[in-house]
């Protein structure tokens, strides 16, 4: 059960003056649209849920201010379920059963939003997800979507990277939790693509403190060329730290599972030179001034380091186009019908968002491109685009 701290409703505008009959001449406020979100606020995943949940919110402040849609205020009613699936299914019953959401935007973790799809395509609800891995859209499921770009995406990106940099025989260390372990499959299955050899393939538990011994026999063996780490949360910084402690010299990569300035700050100056995959919103003030994303991207910025005082992160990004492709589904619509709403994210054509120009069919639940990821490096403790 959830107790009532872990929980809450932002406040819809006018509602309490529309229920006691009060607005200016006596007209009769339309009810909300009910926006449902359970993330990863507390716990080993807060890194992703905690600026998920503050860009909704301020995002749905700022569009109330502005008078809503469809004439209608937004109500965010919000789960924080930690890292627990079963809290995630208990939220979701909750948001479609009691709550009446009109549509879902949350899952933090893989392993949340595929424990909840179940739910919400026997209760024919939207649902947009938060969360990385490929299985979540790939086979496509009829009302289940997707921000992120995918782990198998990331894959890609990298191997790409790494062709370009003539690397070839790599070592791999993966978290052994719900995107680890997805993203460890699908970069097993696109290595031989790129023509990159997988010579050793370590992994780490969620608790883990310390990857020495798994990154010693990285080391040893003969012709690693480059040492990829598929994880997300403390264990990547761990093993960034470790990697460096042991004076391994071969390229670093880590996953978009990262791209968080919490990273950098966990794994300090073994940090250096790491490269990865990430949305164009970490790198907003050093796009191109013609990259059609960086207005986006730089507004969504500066508009939440205003308000929070701290760097974006591909996360928080995640949960503002969530939210905009959901309204703007509504909008389309003309009402809150949940096959109207689901057909129009579906129709999703040309959205510029944090993460990437969005183009969603039948077919693609994603609508992102491998285009739509930068490879960037970190240098001198910050966020740069890879050469």
């Amino acid at each position: 059960m959830f107790r009532a701290h872990q929980w809450r409703k932002l406040a819809v505008a006018g509602s309490f003056l529309a229920a006691t009959g009060l607005l200016t001449g006596g007209a009769i406020a339309a009810d909300p649209i009910k926006i449902g979100t359970f993330l990863s606020v507390t716990g080993p995943a807060s890194f992703l849920g905690d600026p998920e949940l503050k860009t909704l919110e301020l995002y749905v402040n700022k569009i109330n201010s502005e008078g809503g849609v469809l004439g209608r205020q937004i109500e965010l009613i919000h789960y924080d379920v930690g890292v627990d699936s079963k809290k995630a299914q208990t939220a979701v019953k909750r948001l479609i059963s009691s709550d009446k959401v009109d549509v879902i935007v949350g899952g933090s973790t893989s392993g949340a939003t595929m424990a909840v799809v179940p739910l919400v395509e026997r209760a024919k609800m939207p649902f947009i997800s938060l969360a990385g891995a490929v299985v979540i859209v790939d086979p496509v499921k009829k009302w289940v979507f997707k921000t992120p770009h995918t782990d198998k995406m990331a894959c890609a990106k990298i191997f790409e990277d790494m062709e370009k940099q003539g690397i070839k025989k790599i070592g791999m260390i993966s978290g052994s939790g719900g995107f680890g372990k997805s993203m460890r499959g699908q970069c097993k299955k696109l290595a031989s693509a790129y023509g990159v050899e997988i010579l050793i393939d370590e992994s780490y538990g969620p608790k883990d403190t310390d990857m020495t011994p798994q990154l010693t026999k990285i080391k040893n063996t003969a012709g690693i060329e480059a040492v990829l780490n598929p994880g997300f949360g403390q264990g990547p910084a761990i093993v960034t730290k470790n990697f460096k402690q042991l004076g391994i010299s071969v390229p670093m990569y880590q996953s978009h599972g990262v791209a968080s300035k919490k990273y950098i700050e966990l794994a300090g100056a073994a940090a250096e030179g790491v490269r990865l995959p990430a949305a164009a919103v970490v790198v907003a003030d050093k796009l191109a001034d013609s990259d059609p994303q960086k207005a986006v991207a730089v507004g969504y910025s500066k508009a939440y380091e205003a308000k929070y005082g701290s760097a974006v992160s591909t996360f928080g990004g995640h949960a503002y186009d969530g939210l905009q492709i959901a309204l703007s589904a509504i909008a389309r619509a003309g009402s809150t019908d949940k096959g109207k709403v689901r057909d129009e994210i579906e129709g999703t054509s040309g959205y510029i968002g944090t993460g990437g120009v969005v183009n969603m069919s039948a077919k693609d639940h994603l609508g992102l491109g491998l285009s739509a990821f930068r490879m960037i490096e970190i240098k001198n403790g910050d966020w740069t685009i890879a050469d």
